[in-house]
């Protein structure tokens, strides 16, 4: 096989993975991460995972907000670990942004400032008996 066709080949071997291989969406970021708690209609399931669509606390400040999607709180595991800024922000503008919410967007240095602010946080000392 001559060097031409070996190249052009390998040439489209690559742009189909590239193209198989994209940035997720907000949306599959929110259905990966958060739809199997809150729906993804973001209605929530009453009495055990809070509706996202009309929460005020989703549409207010965003600071609370990504502390406790990086910290997690009361169940809701911390995500700090698992997604990075970029993913926290689209995830979290989505949120903000859908079923009506009118909540503003969250960009990437949004949520470094906050993981910068809860990492900054004072750590509770252990206690030891002994």
């Amino acid at each position: 096989m001559s060097r031409s066709i070996v190249f052009a080949c390998g040439l489209l071997a690559a742009s189909a993975f590239a193209v198989s291989v994209q940035a997720a969406t907000p949306q599959s970021l929110f259905n990966d991460n958060c739809s199997a708690c809150h729906q993804t209609s973001g209605k929530g399931v009453k009495g055990a995972f809070p509706a996202l669509a009309g929460d005020p606390f989703v549409q207010g400040a965003p600071l609370p907000m990504m502390t406790t999607v990086l910290a997690g709180r009361a169940g809701m595991p911390a995500f700090k670990d698992d997604l990075n800024d970029a993913d926290l922000a689209s995830l979290l503008t989505y949120v903000r942004t859908s079923w009506g919410n009118k909540g503003t967007p969250v960009t990437t240095a949004d949520v470094v400032a906050a993981r910068a602010k809860i990492n900054a946080a004072k750590k509770p000392r252990n206690l030891q008996a002994h």
